[in-house]
């Protein structure tokens, strides 16, 4: 009896090993990573929407940080990343663009800044209006919410190049012995920013522009000494364990930018798909609104995507070269 219940388990085991490999698997044509901030969202799928709208293809949106991005357009996994920041990837840029050639920049970028911002409260109640107001203890304690002494400051979230820069940053500047430093994803950072406009409470919070947060509270910048090429000096967690000790920036961040990256072999297998990325011109304002309707207005990136490609046929019809 055992022997023939054997047999059937058996037999079932091998009618559901090939049931499963007969699933038909949808092959996709292209693949785009996903950064994990709202106008990445946006762009990811505006670029998927687009290809499959002029070209007919089909492309795999798939969310990933931009070090296994570059891996993966480096590899020929990945084909398109929607947002390549500078100079928050410039060490990445400088290996794969640069040296090895495996990916490039499409021409068109987006202007951009990054720093650390307030609610206009921090800045006229409590005088914290400079980046050295960090380093006072008896300003600092406004910022206190968990009674430890130390203030909260959201850097960034965990996956972001820029969230490292930014810890080198405070603790260039000597801030980090003043501030409890956190890295959380960034619509907890935001709802933080919601939280402390609504009660009146002061904060102070990495930011970058251009962001929706600008057109939904009265946000204002700390001031802070110029960039200086001589004092910037980034080594990324990826790039040495002993990163934040050889790192130094007493100084405001370069000018950004960021741009539609792709795989280089796509010169090759897909020409008009270059040409595509290589007209794409999103606007600052845009990119604004793309972040406001994704998470104030909590529309799904999809089909926020779907919406703007057909409100914007004419201009995506364009980026085609059609």
């Amino acid at each position: 009896m055992s022997k023939i219940r054997c047999s059937l388990q058996k037999a079932a085991l091998a009618a559901l090993v090939l049931a499963v490999t007969s699933i038909p698997v949808q092959s996709r044509d292209l693949v785009i990573a996903m950064p994990n901030w709202p106008s990445g969202q946006a762009t990811a799928n505006i670029l998927k929407v687009g290809l499959k709208k002029e070209f007919g293809l089909d492309a795999d949106v798939r969310e990933m940080g931009s070090m296994i991005a570059f891996a993966g357009l480096d590899s020929g996994e990945v084909d398109i990343h929607p947002e390549v920041w500078s100079p928050n990837l410039d060490s990445l840029i400088e290996k794969y663009v640069t040296k090895a050639g495996t990916i490039v920049l499409s021409p068109i970028g987006v202007q951009a800044w990054q720093g650390l911002c307030e609610t206009r409260v921090t800045a006229d109640k409590y005088g914290i209006r400079d980046i050295s107001d960090l380093n006072d203890p008896k300003k600092t304690v406004a910022l206190d919410t968990d009674g430890d002494g130390s203030g909260e400051l959201w850097i960034g979230a965990q996956t972001w190049a820029s969230t490292a820069i930014e810890r080198i940053r405070a603790n260039s500047y000597g801030y980090a012995k003043t501030m409890t430093l956190l890295e959380m994803p960034e619509d907890v950072g935001m709802a933080a920013v919601d939280a402390a406009e609504a009660t009146d409470r002061p904060m102070v919070f990495a930011c970058y522009a251009p962001h929706y947060i600008f057109k939904l509270h009265d946000i204002v910048r700390l001031t802070e000494p110029p960039y200086d090429r001589a004092k910037w000096k980034i080594v990324l967690p990826s790039e040495d364990p002993l990163w934040l000790s050889k790192s130094r920036a007493p100084v405001a961040w370069n000018a950004a930018h960021f741009h539609v990256g792709y795989a280089t072999s796509l010169r090759q297998s897909h020409p008009e798909v270059v040409k595509f990325l290589e007209h794409v011109d999103l606007k600052e304002d845009e990119i604004s609104e793309m972040g406001y309707a994704l998470q104030v207005e909590r529309q799904a990136p999809f089909a926020f995507a779907t919406q703007w490609v057909a409100t914007h046929g004419v201009r995506v019809h364009g980026w085609a070269g059609k």
